[in-house]
């Protein structure tokens, strides 16, 4: 498996990586719907071995990370393997805006007495410092999903940690163009290929990145254990999609700070919350950390619940659709997904495709009336 060079832009590598260079071999990653292989060459049974396709997609997101990847079936996949290193009554720490499968993952193992859990806001970096000495999983996830809230990352890495502990990046909503966590010092990088990385709302998959050959061994370890691996056609969609990764998210994001600009002097809008605005809370921490600030940003409809979601069902270039980071743009009301109650009644998150920027702005301003 090819390493990408250190002077090598992430644009080419992810054009490059994961293709054959031997004399013969097909141009493109080839998809093999293969489960096991003819012994005596170091690959017999996909589960516990992997596939061509598979090494692919781990080769193109580990060079992006510059670490060492596992492909799963799902991004959840991938933050279950993480939690299965946890022993018994270790400690986890996770930020109060989170993922709700991740707050439901933890909130499972609490109940079963397998972990404790404490939820700290990722803005007050001093509770992190002092949790990445006391915990046994720090679990960032930044930006966070769905507040955009950015951790102080290089503060959080350079505490002290108890040995053995594991400090996990959920890396999706930046990807490794906007911010790599383990050069930062982080144990883990996460993503789920689902959103940006395939780009196109076509395939669930999952990719966690370790910092070293062990941690990588621990999590391929429990894929193989769980049977969490990625199909054959899902992996090949990820490979095929990331291709692009670097010209989608240079559009997407430029379009999100346009729209986010205009919906803040919007007077449908009572607040919007994007890392690109100097309005955001931790604009200035997201302004030193990522190349870019993504393509995804939140909104709160004034009135509440009905007028975000008359809003919602009035678009007609924007998808009324869960889930984010595909060419298409889609929006959703937060507080209407089961476990996310607690969330501001009108908050809608956008993510931003590639459609034409002002296409977009006006159907926003006209579902806006």
């Amino acid at each position: 498996m090819r390493r990408r060079e250190e002077d090598e832009a992430v644009a080419s590598w992810l054009v490059a990586a994961g293709r054959g260079d031997e004399p013969g071999a097909p141009l493109n990653t080839p998809l093999v719907p293969a489960s096991n292989f003819v012994l005596g060459a170091g690959r017999a049974y996909a589960r516990s071995d992997g596939t061509p396709t598979w090494a692919a997609l781990e080769e193109l997101v580990g060079g992006l990370e510059q670490g060492h990847a596992v492909a799963f079936a799902s991004g959840m996949a991938a933050v279950a393997a993480v939690f299965a290193e946890l022993g018994a009554g270790a400690m986890v720490t996770l930020p109060e805006d989170c993922y709700q499968g991740v707050s439901g993952l933890a909130e499972a193992g609490r109940r079963q007495g397998r972990w404790s859990v404490d939820r700290l806001p990722l803005e007050d970096t001093a509770a992190w410092i002092a949790a990445a000495g006391e915990s046994d999983l720090v679990w960032i996830e930044t930006p966070s999903n769905p507040l955009l809230v950015v951790a102080d990352l290089a503060a959080i890495c350079a505490a002290p940690r108890r040995p053995g502990a594991i400090l996990a990046v959920d890396n999706t909503f930046a990807t490794p163009l906007n911010q790599q966590p383990l050069r930062l010092g982080a144990d883990v990088a996460v993503h789920s290929a689902t959103k940006l990385i395939g780009g196109h709302s076509d395939l669930l998959a999952g990719v966690a990145v370790a910092k070293d050959e062990a941690g990588r061994a621990r999590l391929a370890a429990a894929r193989a254990l769980a049977g969490a691996t990625p199909g054959a056609l899902e992996a090949y969609l990820a490979v095929r999609g990331a291709r692009t990764l670097a010209l989608r998210l240079e559009r997407s994001q430029r379009t999100a700070l346009l729209l986010a600009e205009r919906l803040a002097a919007h007077p449908a809008i009572e607040r919007v919350r994007y890392p690109g605005l100097a309005s955001h809370p931790t604009h200035a921490v997201a302004a030193a950390q990522l190349a870019g600030f993504g393509s995804v940003l939140c909104f709160e409809v004034a009135g509440g619940a009905d007028p975000a979601d008359a809003a919602c069902r009035r678009v007609r270039l924007i998808r009324h659709a869960t889930s984010l980071g595909g060419v298409e743009s889609t929006l959703e009301r937060r507080s209407a997904v089961p476990g996310q109650e607690h969330l501001p009644a009108g908050l809608v998150r956008l993510s931003v495709g590639i459609e034409d920027p002002e296409d977009l702005w006006r159907d926003l301003a006209r579902a806006l009336v």
